[in-house]
């Protein structure tokens, strides 16, 4: 599942294509063609990220409509020039600008929101890293008083929003700290320095298209653990050396989801 760093350079790359543009929208598949028709014609006024979610506003003079996306496991959006010519599978949503259109296909969700569900929305989510004056505290609250592991607190969306399983292994692992203590057992130090790293490695991911977590003192040895693919300390890295220590790397299952770590350097 794409992390937040993805959705919010998707925010980018459509508001660089299409803002403050009248744009054609469409859902050859169908299943959204009742919000297509909605918002087909009317100006593509903004687009941005909460965490995972991708939010698309649009606008006809006073007129306004909001458009939520989840990309989920297998969505994606794929960039054409105009002219696109006819969509290729199962396309459940066509935006087409002046000189480039995008297709979306096999998203969680993709449909209408009224601005009280976007907000009912919202308050669900924990902060987001890469939001501009996101509050930490909220994220502190709910974890300095949580009995449930570190680990599986930074992959709970009403948390803190966008972390996906990379960044909960690498950045676990560049703070020391071991995924299976209680939240309640992180220090309020240990924590800052946790939502610090985040945010920098969260914006390294926006800027550089892709995530980067190795230090460069660290960046040697091993390659990524698949092509194009960045290197990591312990992400998918199982039995592999530790790039510090030299031990294998453990993985195990919490919450429906592999976890990584190492047992030496994040005791």
């Amino acid at each position: 599942m794409p992390e937040g760093h993805t959705l919010h350079r998707l925010a980018r790359r459509q508001q660089k294509c299409f803002g403050g543009r009248e744009v054609r929208v469409s859902s050859p598949q169908g299943r959204f063609a009742a919000g297509a028709t909605v918002v087909d014609g009317m100006e593509f006024h903004r687009a941005e990220a909460w965490g995972k979610h991708l939010i698309q506003r649009y606008r006809d003079g006073a007129r306004q409509q909001i458009v939520h996306v989840h990309l989920g496991l297998y969505g994606g959006f794929t960039e054409l020039p105009v002219p696109m010519g006819e969509p290729i599978g199962q396309v459940r949503m066509r935006i087409v600008g002046d000189e480039v259109g995008m297709d979306l296909r096999g998203p969680t969700a993709c449909e209408l929101y009224t601005p009280a569900e976007l907000d009912d929305l919202v308050a669900r989510l924990g902060p987001d890293p890469l939001r501009r004056g996101a509050d930490p505290e909220r994220a502190w609250q709910a974890i300095h008083r949580s009995a449930r592991p570190i680990g599986a607190l930074l992959m709970d969306q009403k948390v803190i929003a966008g972390v996906g399983n990379v960044y909960r292994a690498e950045v676990l692992f560049r703070a020391r700290l071991d995924p299976l203590r209680a939240g309640r057992g992180v220090g309020r130090a240990a924590f800052d320095e946790l939502w610090t790293d985040l945010v920098t490695l969260m914006r390294i991911g926006v800027r550089r298209r892709r995530i980067h977590v190795v230090r460069v003192e660290d960046d040697y040895g091993p390659g990524s653990y698949a092509p194009d693919r960045p290197r990591t300390y312990v992400y998918r890295r199982t039995g592999e050396p530790c790039r510090i220590c030299g031990t294998p790397i453990a993985m195990a299952e919490m919450a429906g989801r592999n976890l990584y770590w190492c047992p030496n350097c994040q005791r």
